[in-house]
């Protein structure tokens, strides 16, 4: 399992009001292939998006595979967290608009930096707006 997840898993349980976890899966679309990959241009595609509480989720393995069995033709996850209040963790209903709100994010490449994003192996990613 990534130690970046198995850390981000453990620190949404540790926090003072219960926490949903927002997933959003996507591609990336590059626009020039023959450039090294660390410094290639395109966008990104939002492909799938699923919330869930950090106790419903065994490991990244397990989210891997979850995630495959609907969609596997995905590069990366962006995570954030929403926090519940007085001790009751958000719904699903309540998670949609922020699942909504990460798409249009990541869309238009606009406040992408308040996710973490990670590759397939759990690897953290750091992506560059331009």
């Amino acid at each position: 399992m990534s130690a970046t997840f198995k850390e981000l898993l453990a620190m949404a349980k540790e926090q003072t009001e219960p926490q949903r976890l927002l997933f959003l899966f996507a591609r990336t679309e590059g626009n020039n292939p023959k450039k090294n990959k660390k410094m290639q241009k395109g966008h990104i595609e939002p492909i799938m998006c699923v919330d869930k509480l950090p106790e419903e989720i065994a490991n990244f393995d397990a989210l891997i595979k979850e995630a495959d069995s609907v969609e596997s033709n995905w590069q990366m996850v962006f995570v954030a967290g929403l926090s519940g209040q007085k001790g009751i963790a958000p719904t699903p209903e309540a998670a949609e608009p922020y699942l909504n709100k990460m798409t249009n994010d990541v869309v238009s490449g606009q406040n992408i930096a308040s996710y973490v994003v990670m590759d397939r192996a759990g690897k953290p990613i750091e992506l560059m707006v331009n």
